[in-house]
């Protein structure tokens, strides 16, 4: 039996060009881009160009790119670095009850340190409403940070929108884009974020690896001391051999964007198809016309989602109740909850598919006509 891996909204497996760029780098690239001889100045230029690509996958300059080692610590650097540095002006940040908890981590630690944080709510089909942004804000809101597509969901949140309101304002606008990176068009001025956070591993990079976009003049405080490294923002030695397979990532995913978009439409497509045809008793969580195309949220009624992912496991068929960060937990989900209700039978009983590289039509069609079988025979007991 072949595993079929429908999760790839909690990683991706890692691209074959991605991985010849970083054995040439390991091989052929050792020094330190920030030594004069030489091996740095070999290291530095090809750290300039992966952040020249990682700038214009966003419309942006390679002055405003400071890596990191991922999404949680771009998020973190976004959120709390900016709260700290901007505390003279306010102390109120806004947020929302879905939002990664690389970022609600973030919130309740920046509550124990005397500030106000305000998280929003969604409405059923997942999305922040705009009359709650404008309800929320303050003359002491700092910091406004909406993700812009939901991990577990995949609902796009209307930050272009957000953007637009908060011109009237002075707060600062961070937006997590960890999982619209690669498959949806982003432009830093058109979506006007001040903060953007970005992960290489949800594009088929290497782990370990991210951005932050930091628009000029945003005051921010540094969440770690040592060296000048990133515009003296992030200290450390760069992790070049990550970078330039995350510059890979970007360079295909750039190129294939549309490709993957219609191809994991179809995916889902025959995902879903499948299951009517199999007679399968679902719902999707969230409004299908403001979802990102790899991934698709079900609720199975008269089921248990521990049961379902144990049962799903046992058929070879690898998904997720939710964000990875979670794995193992009993706890129903944060979003859910904060779609549906905390007591809702939807937290309890449903599940994440997501689709990416490692799928094909006929894999996906396998899958869903497992489920289906694990479904049935659940559903009845």
């Amino acid at each position: 039996m072949e595993p079929i891996y429908l999760d790839h909204a909690a990683t991706t497996p890692v691209h074959p060009d991605v991985i010849a760029e970083m054995q040439d780098m390991l091989t052929d690239v050792f020094g330190n881009p920030s030594s004069i001889h030489s091996f740095g100045r070999k290291a530095r230029h090809l750290l300039d160009e992966a952040r020249e690509i990682a700038a214009s996958s966003i419309g942006t300059k390679e002055k405003n790119i400071v890596f990191t080692s991922g999404g949680t610590e771009a998020d973190n650097l976004a959120l709390i670095g900016t709260a700290l540095a901007n505390k003279d002006k306010g102390n109120h940040i806004i947020t929302s009850q879905i939002e990664h908890h690389a970022t609600l981590h973030a919130a309740h630690y920046l509550e124990k340190h005397g500030f106000e944080v305000t998280y929003l709510p969604v409405d059923e089909t997942g999305r922040v409403r705009l009359e709650d942004v404008q309800r929320a804000l303050k003359e002491q809101t700092i910091v406004v940070s909406i993700m812009a597509v939901n991990n577990e969901t995949g609902v796009i949140q209307p930050i272009q929108e957000i953007g637009e309101l908060l011109q009237q304002h002075p707060a600062y606008f961070h937006t997590d884009a960890v999982q619209a990176f690669g498959l949806m068009d982003i432009h830093v001025d058109d979506w006007k974020v001040d903060l953007l956070s970005v992960s290489s591993h949800k594009i088929n990079g290497p782990k370990g690896i991210g951005f932050l976009y930091v628009r000029e003049g945003v005051k921010m405080t540094n969440l770690q001391f040592g060296g000048e490294q990133e515009r003296k923002r992030r200290p450390g030695t760069e992790n070049l051999v990550g970078i330039r397979g995350f510059q890979k990532a970007i360079e295909i995913s750039q190129q294939e964007r549309e490709l993957r978009t219609k191809k994991y439409s179809l995916y889902k497509k025959i995902f879903l198809d499948t299951l009517k045809e199999n007679d399968v008793n679902f719902s999707i969580n969230g409004e299908e016309s403001h979802m990102i195309p790899n991934i698709i949220n079900i609720s199975f009624p008269r089921t248990n989602v521990e049961a379902l992912l144990t049962n799903f496991d046992l058929e070879g068929i690898a998904s997720s109740s939710g964000s990875a960060c979670t794995a193992g937990s009993v706890d129903p989900s944060h979003v859910l909850s904060a779609m549906f209700g905390a007591d809702h039978d939807k937290t309890k009983n449903s599940v994440r598919f997501s689709f990416g590289l490692a799928n094909t039509e006929e894999n996906v069609k396998e899958a869903a006509g497992k489920v289906s079988k694990v479904i049935s025979r659940l559903a009845k007991d």
